[in-house]
C-alpha cells in the first residue's frame, strides 16, 4: 500500500510529471485576470491575436467556490493551503445533480505508467457520478507529441483531446484552432454558472485557453509563482549550526565551509536555476516569458547582464569544488537525486517544490531525523529578489469541433467534475477512486490500495482542474511550508510583458535559441566561456533574434503587456 497525499503542489510540468511514474494526483493552481493573445502562421501573422477588450468577451464570469474553507487562503499569487487530517464524514457535495445526459465520450490524453484495463471501478464509478460513457485512448506521456501529431493531422480526432502545454510545437496551435470548438456559447460570462466548479477556476487561466480568438480549452491551472524551490536538509542545517544563506556571497562561504569532499559531503547540485531566480533573470520555461520591456525596449533573457552574472555565479560554485560529482557529470538532473540527498552527500538542490513532500515521505520510516525544507529565494545581493511569474495553465482539454451540443454538454459536465475542489466527494473520487477499493483512510491519511495504484492514475484529472491547492494529509507540516513559502516568494514575483498571452511563434524562428542550454551547461561546468555566450547572443541576434523581437514587439504594441 502506498500512501498518497492528496497534493497538488505547482500546476504540473513536464518535470514535475517525469518526476513520478506514478502521477495518482491533480496538480492545479491558479491567479488574476489578464488579455491573450494567440500567434499564427510562418508568416508571422497572428491570427485570432486576441485584445483585452476582445477578451474580456469571451472569458467566464468568475465565482468563487464557498463549498469548501481551507485552513491557509491564497495570498500572492499562492495555492490555498489544508493542514488538517482528512475527515470522509465531513466531504461536502459540490455536485449534487448529475448533468450528464449518457453521451459517450472519446478521450485522448497523455499516461505515464501502465494504463489500467477499460471499465475497471473507478472509471465505472467516476462516470456513474458524472453520467458520462467515457472511453479513455490513453497514450505514452513520453512519446505523445508524435502521437498527437498524427492525430491531428488525420479525419479520426477523438471527442477530447488533452494538450499539454511542452507540446505547443510545430503545428500544433494551428490544428487546435482548426480543430477544435468553441466553448464561449456555454462558458463565457454568465453561463459558466451552469457549471459552479469551472465557474471558480481563476479567470487567467481561462485566459490562457484562448486560442485563435475563441474560448476552446479547458485548463489546469498553475500558480503563477516559481515552482523551483532550493530544497535543503533542514535536519544537517540544524545540528552543524548551518544559517540560511542571504545573499550569493553567504551561499559560497557556506557551500565551501559545508563541502568535505573525503568525507563524501558537497554542498550543492548544479544551482543554475536557483541562479537565475536569484538574479532576476527572466523565465525560461516558455519562451514569451523570456520577454519583457526595458526602458521601452524590448528585451530577451539572453541579452541581460543578470543573465550572465547568474552563469558566472555558478560556474563558481562549480570551480570551488563545492558541486556534488554527479552534477560535475551532468548526470544531476538525469538520475534521481534522492538516494544521495538522503544519505547526506550534497545538502541542497533546486527542484520542483513536489520533492518537497515526496523526499519527505520517502524517508519518514526508514530515517526520522530526516527533513527538507525550502530555502526562501534570495536576490543574489543580498536584498529582495526579483522573481518572474510562470504561465496560469499549462495542460489543456479540448472538444472535437464535430461533436454535437450533447457531447459537448457531457464534456462540460466530466469537467464540472473534476475541477471539484479538495475537501468534496467529486475529488476524492477522482482523486483516489473508491473508497475500500481503491484507497482507505487511517487516522485522517487517505493511503491507495495495490489496486488504487493500478487503476487510479492520471486520467480524469487531466480533464480540468481547481484552483491551486496544496494538501498533505500526513506531512501537514509540509503543505503549511510549501503554501507559506510560495506566499512569500509570490510577493517578490512580477508579470512579465507577454503573462498569461497565448503566443506561438512563427516556425521559421522555433529552433533559434534551441541550443543555448547546453553552452549555458558547458559554461558553469567550465567547458566554455562567459564570451562563448556574448558571441552566442551576437549570433541569435543576427540570424533572426532582433526580427523576431521585432514580431513580439507588434503583439505588444496591439495588446498592452500584462498588468502586474
Amino acid at each position: 500500500m502506498t500512501p498518497n497525499a492528496a497534493s497538488t503542489s505547482s500546476g504540473p510540468s513536464r518535470r514535475s510529471f517525469l518526476a513520478s511514474t506514478a502521477v495518482a494526483t491533480a496538480a492545479v493552481a491558479g491567479g488574476m485576470p489578464l488579455l491573450a493573445a494567440c500567434g499564427g502562421s510562418d508568416g508571422g501573422s497572428r491570427d485570432g491575436t486576441t485584445s483585452g477588450k476582445d477578451a474580456k468577451k469571451l472569458l467566464p464570469t468568475y465565482v468563487a467556490s464557498d463549498v469548501v474553507t481551507p485552513d491557509i487562503p491564497s495570498r500572492n499569487g499562492s495555492a490555498v493551503g489544508f493542514t488538517g487530517k482528512l475527515d470522509l464524514a465531513g466531504l461536502v457535495t459540490s455536485v449534487p445533480e448529475k448533468l450528464g445526459k449518457g453521451s459517450k465520450v472519446t478521450v485522448m490524453s497523455p499516461f505515464w505508467g501502465s494504463p489500467p484495463k477499460g471499465g475497471n471501478a473507478y472509471y465505472r464509478a467516476m462516470n456513474d457520478l458524472i453520467g458520462v460513457d467515457v472511453v479513455w485512448q490513453n497514450q505514452d506521456g513520453n512519446t505523445y507529441d508524435q502521437k498527437l501529431g498524427a492525430v491531428l493531422a488525420s479525419s479520426d480526432v477523438p471527442d477530447v483531446v488533452v494538450v499539454p502545454g511542452w507540446n505547443m510545437t510545430g503545428k500544433i496551435p494551428s490544428a487546435v484552432i482548426g480543430k477544435f470548438a468553441d466553448l464561449g456559447p456555454y462558458l463565457s460570462g454568465d453561463a459558466v454558472k451552469e457549471y459552479p466548479n469551472l465557474a471558480a477556476i481563476p479567470t487567467d487561466a481561462w485566459q490562457r485557453s484562448i486560442f485563435g480568438g475563441k474560448l476552446r480549452g479547458l485548463p489546469m491551472p498553475s500558480s503563477y509563482v516559481t515552482g523551483i524551490v532550493p530544497l535543503y536538509r533542514q535536519d544537517i542545517f540544524e545540528q552543524e549550526g548551518y544559517e540560511v544563506p542571504r545573499s550569493c556571497d553567504e551561499f559560497m562561504a557556506l557551500a565551501k565551509d559545508a563541502t568535505n569532499a573525503r568525507a563524501k559531503r558537497w554542498a550543492c547540485l548544479d544551482m543554475k536555476w536557483t541562479a537565475f531566480n536569484a538574479f532576476g533573470v527572466l523565465s525560461g520555461e516558455e519562451k514569451s516569458l523570456g520577454w519583457n520591456q526595458v526602458d521601452g525596449k524590448l528585451r530577451y533573457r539572453i541579452e541581460s547582464n543578470e543573465y550572465l552574472e547568474a552563469l558566472e555565479w555558478t560556474r563558481k560554485l562549480f570551480a570551488a569544488g563545492v558541486v556534488h560529482p554527479d552534477a560535475e557529470l551532468g548526470k544531476s538532473n538525469a538520475t534521481d537525486p534522492g538516494p544521495k540527498f538522503a544519505a547526506g552527500e550534497f545538502l541542497i538542490y533546486n527542484q520542483d517544490s513536489s520533492q518537497w513532500w515526496s523526499r519527505t515521505a520517502e524517508q519518514a520510516g526508514q530515517n526520522p531525523e530526516f527533513k527538507i525544507w525550502g530555502m526562501d529565494i534570495f536576490g543574489h545581493d543580498g536584498g529582495d529578489p526579483t522573481l518572474w511569474a510562470k504561465n496560469p495553465a499549462g495542460i489543456f482539454a479540448f472538444v472535437n469541433k464535430k461533436a454535437s451540443k450533447a457531447v459537448i454538454r457531457d464534456v462540460l459536465a466530466l469537467a464540472n467534475v473534476t475541477a471539484a475542489p479538495y475537501g468534496t466527494k467529486e475529488y476524492m473520487l477522482t482523486n483516489y477512486g473508491v473508497e475500500g477499493t481503491h484507497y482507505a483512510v487511517e487516522d485522517g491519511v487517505p493511503t491507495k490500495t495495490d489496486q488504487g495504484n493500478v487503476d487510479v492514475m492520471n486520467a480524469y484529472v487531466m480533464i480540468a482542474s481547481p484552483a491551486a491547492t496544496i494538501a498533505h494529509p500526513d506531512f501537514p507540516e509540509v503543505a503549511k511550508g510549501q503554501v507559506e513559502w510560495q506566499q512569500r516568494m509570490g510577493a517578490f514575483t512580477r508579470k512579465s510583458a507577454f503573462y498569461g498571452m497565448q503566443i506561438t511563434e512563427p516556425s521559421r524562428w522555433t529552433n533559434l535559441s534551441n541550443d543555448f542550454e547546453q553552452l549555458e551547461d558547458d559554461i558553469i561546468r567550465g567547458r566554455k566561456k562567459i564570451g562563448d555566450m556574448q558571441q552566442a547572443v551576437s549570433d541569435w541576434k543576427s540570424k533572426g533574434g532582433d526580427k523576431l523581437r521585432d514580431w513580439y514587439r507588434k503583439i505588444l504594441d496591439e495588446n498592452g503587456p500584462a498588468a502586474g
